[in-house]
């Protein structure tokens, strides 16, 4: 019978002690879509609260309507989103805003559905247009105006995008309604985001592709982003978007996210991109890279050999 009730009493005991255990004994997921910024934007995240004491896990891969739907259902607590996808994709705003006034009108709009738009990053990652340097200069197209003007005179060129660009009302065809002309659709060839670069460089029937302004290979394939003259596109300044319900469990991980945040910037993200697109380096020891460079994340050597950024 004192066993019994020794016994009772230890069961009790941990019951107790895992109620009183700390907000960061519960798992945090981590969400990333489906491309390059966004699978290492995870795992420095993922990497950098592991070294906070939170428990973490991720889920990747995502399509961006994916990635919000998973959020919204509270199956996801944190990912990296951009304001230009919150304004236009989920909120309908088709308003011509400045990088700062579309940052605040997605914040309000998303706080009513319970996710927490964190201080941004100095990052702005748009989607661009951009050709081959040399065909650019030979038929003399620096803008989209110049490349819309070439269409309207009956010129034909091959465009190279992702699905999602296709069908995004930030997308190709309030693109062209813009500018005032169409590829055509015989003329668009549809194909995976990381796989858009490497058709541009290689397939010479492809003449404009679509790309992010942060990736790497811009510069390393040598292309011209053409410039969006009429101003398209809006900003897309990235930021850490959490559940407010995973901010009232864990109260430290707003002033967190936001200090990694301070730490990011076009170039160093174009840095980070090109690490894994063109280096081959697996996107751990990327996110590793940059957080032991910054001095986030000890120790400052890994594998046996000092990291250099």
């Amino acid at each position: 019978m004192a066993l019994s009730r020794l016994t009772v009493f230890l069961a009790w005991l941990v019951i107790g002690v895992a109620a009183l255990a700390p907000a960061r004994a519960q798992t945090l997921m981590i969400g990333g879509k489906n491309f390059t910024e966004q699978y290492l934007m995870a795992e420095i995240t993922a990497q950098f609260l592991r070294a906070k004491g939170y428990m973490v896990g991720t889920r990747t891969g995502f399509a961006t309507t994916g990635i919000r739907k998973e959020q919204e259902a509270g199956l996801i607590d944190v990912y990296w989103e951009y304001t230009g996808t919150s304004l236009l994709a989920f909120n309908n705003i088709t308003a011509k805003l400045g990088p700062q006034e579309a940052y605040d009108r997605v914040r309000e709009l998303d706080a009513r559905k319970g996710l927490v738009w964190l201080s941004p990053s100095r990052i702005d990652n748009s989607y661009a247009l951009a050709m081959r340097k040399d065909d650019a200069a030979r038929k003399g197209i620096s803008s989209i105006t110049d490349l819309a003007a070439k269409v309207r005179q009956g010129d034909r060129f091959k465009l190279v995008c992702n699905l999602e660009f296709y069908l995004r009302p930030d997308g190709l065809m309030p693109l062209q309604r813009e500018y005032g002309f169409e590829f055509g659709d015989e003329n668009v060839i549809r194909t995976g985001t990381d796989t858009v670069y490497d058709v541009l460089r290689d397939a010479p029937y492809i003449d404009v592709g679509l790309v992010f302004t942060t990736d790497g290979r811009i510069i390393a394939y040598d292309f011209l982003v053409l410039r969006d003259d009429r101003g398209f596109f809006p900003s897309y300044l990235l930021a850490p978007v959490v559940r407010q319900r995973t901010l009232d469990k864990h109260p430290d991980l707003a002033s967190d996210l936001e200090a990694l945040a301070a730490k990011l910037d076009n170039a160093t993200m174009a840095r980070l991109n090109a690490m894994i697109d063109l280096e081959k380096k697996p996107v751990g020891a990327g996110a590793s890279f940059f957080l032991q460079a910054n001095g986030l994340i000890w120790p400052a050597v890994a594998d046996g050999t000092r990291m250099r950024w």
